[in-house]
């Protein structure tokens, strides 16, 4: 693969692509933040709900089910994506039973704009409930087995982001 032609990870050109995806919200731990997606017929996946900071909550989030991506050491993960202006996280989740642990790279959405969000996987952070874990190294590539967005900027109130699909340029390192 070059970089010229980017493999897809995922897009979401048939309605049977929601079976690959779920969310994951605070209410997992007594929070009261909805998030929910579908696939819309624009050939997408709509990620929207109303972030809460109720019960100590303050995240909601959609991801991939587990699988193996095929990822090595050099990739940049490349996801188009269309926001409402918040900042979200662009997660990796690995094959390990660890709670509440991702590899996390900030994303910046503009709002009702598309943009294509590059994040080498060397410049994903280490994060356990949301902090930075300092030793944790940098990420296995034969580990992730999911990627997914989520969004907990602590400002409670409504969200939708929009993805066109979730993409790796090889760059041969």
């Amino acid at each position: 693969m070059t970089q010229d032609m980017p493999k897809v990870l995922f897009e979401f050109t048939a309605p049977l692509s929601a079976r690959d995806w779920q969310t994951v919200n605070d209410g997992v731990m007594g929070g009261a933040s909805e998030g929910r997606f579908e696939i819309t017929d624009r050939k997408t996946l709509e990620f929207m709900g109303n972030l809460s900071l109720e019960n100590s909550g303050g995240f909601a989030s959609v991801r991939s089910k587990a699988k193996k991506l095929g990822l090595e050491k050099g990739d940049t993960l490349v996801a188009k994506v269309k926001g409402d202006g918040r900042e979200y996280s662009l997660n990796l989740y690995l094959n390990k039973p660890l709670v509440a642990f991702a590899y996390r790279a900030t994303v910046q959405t503009k709002n009702d704009e598309w943009i294509e969000v590059k994040v080498p996987l060397d410049r994903f952070e280490a994060t356990s409930f949301g902090r930075i874990v300092k030793d944790a190294g940098a990420v296995k590539t034969e580990e992730i087995n999911a990627v997914g967005f989520m969004l907990g900027d602590k400002k409670a109130g409504p969200f939708k982001l929009e993805i066109e699909s979730i993409k790796v340029e090889r760059t041969g390192k």
